[in-house]
């Protein structure tokens, strides 16, 4: 398939810069295949569910990833997008040719320049030229207290911010049930749930389990080839204890819907069951990549926020539900003025059988 199947024009207007208030004003497309569409809110989500739906969330917590400091006098700007030892993190740095192996990298909070650094050693230098490998001179133990005092929240590229302005943004780009520390992107179907939202969820008896994807910077990675045959996807790491995969395994077998919030939960979810669509206990990473024709093992019903053009998150939502019918699905909330991608409003999409 070519790339350029998924590509659809999308208005600069909107893209959402700041969330919804209050969040359960969001708007939320309820989506069936083939066409039927129906405009709705995040406070109506309840009234899609059945009564033995079981929702799996994805748990993990974004960390402040990204940082601002100095080599000498040259300003350097770095987003950490992969763990890759101890201290040791790939990052995504402006002008990182201007970084050499060896170097000390002096990294401060933007509301307070005159506290000591956090200091990074550079490792070494991506052949792209914008990625280095930086070990941090703390701690491990305290690394990512470190990063919660000196880093802001990782914001998608579209979303812009002086560097003084994040502040709301550690409030707003997480999710009130994160748990584990380790993404550097939020679960964005998740922010869409207040606490009053999951507590009128579990009024209704319905059940939930959290899974664990820690999301990476890939997923802000453009696709830059012509056919998806070629695209290489970023792995993540991905966590399923053995009770969750039974209880997942159980309700699958009985006949009950499994709702997936989001589209990082639903990866991580058909990469740990087999074709039988039993779900397995999963420690380690994934690189699925799903496009139009994957089968689906484990997941009925999908939560997720409208997605990017010719993005892998776009081709999956077409996997799911039907290419033609999230193409409509999307002009439509177009037209009725959706906000689109991580702060934007959100769609409820059933499988196309």
């Amino acid at each position: 398939m070519l790339v350029s199947d998924f590509d659809f024009i999308l208005p600069k207007e909107r893209i959402a810069s700041c969330p919804a208030e209050p969040r359960e004003s969001a708007g939320l497309l309820h989506v069936c295949p083939p066409d039927s569409l129906t405009d709705l809110h995040i406070a109506d989500f309840p009234s899609l569910l059945r009564s033995d739906d079981l929702l799996v969330f994805n748990d993990t917590r974004v960390i402040p990833a990204r940082l601002f400091g100095y080599r000498g006098q040259a300003a350097v700007e770095a987003t950490l997008f992969k763990s890759v030892g101890l201290n040791q993190w790939e990052a995504l740095v402006k002008n990182a040719r201007r970084l050499h192996e060896g170097d000390t990298v002096q990294f401060y909070p933007p509301k307070a320049p005159q506290v000591d650094p956090l200091e990074a050693k550079v490792l070494g230098r991506g052949e792209d030229g914008k990625t280095v490998v930086l070990e941090f001179l703390t701690d491990p133990s305290l690394l990512f207290a470190a990063l919660e005092k000196y880093g802001v929240m990782p914001l998608p590229p579209y979303i812009h911010r002086e560097k003084e302005e994040y502040e709301n943004d550690k409030r707003n780009y997480q999710t009130v049930y994160a748990a584990h520390d380790g993404a550097v992107a939020a679960p964005t179907a998740g922010l869409h749930f207040t606490k009053e939202l999951l507590a009128k969820i579990d009024s209704l008896g319905i059940e939930n389990v959290k899974i664990t994807l820690h999301v990476g910077g890939g997923t802000f990675l453009p696709v830059k080839v012509e056919d998806t045959k070629d695209h290489v996807m970023h792995a993540e790491f991905g966590h399923i204890s053995a009770e969750n995969a039974r209880l997942i395994t159980r309700a699958k077998q009985s006949g009950r819907r499994i709702v997936s919030i989001g589209t990082t939960a639903l990866r991580l979810l058909e990469s740990a069951a087999d074709e039988s669509g039993q779900v397995h206990s999963f420690n380690q990473e994934t690189s699925i990549f799903i496009t139009p024709g994957y089968r689906f093992k484990v997941v009925d019903a999908l939560f997720t926020n409208f997605h990017l053009p010719c993005s892998t998150l776009f081709m999956l939502v077409c996997a799911f539900s039907g290419t033609e019918c999230m193409k409509n699905a999307y002009q439509h909330a177009i037209k009725h003025q959706y906000r689109f991608f991580s702060y934007g409003d959100a769609c409820f999409l059933e499988k196309n059988n």
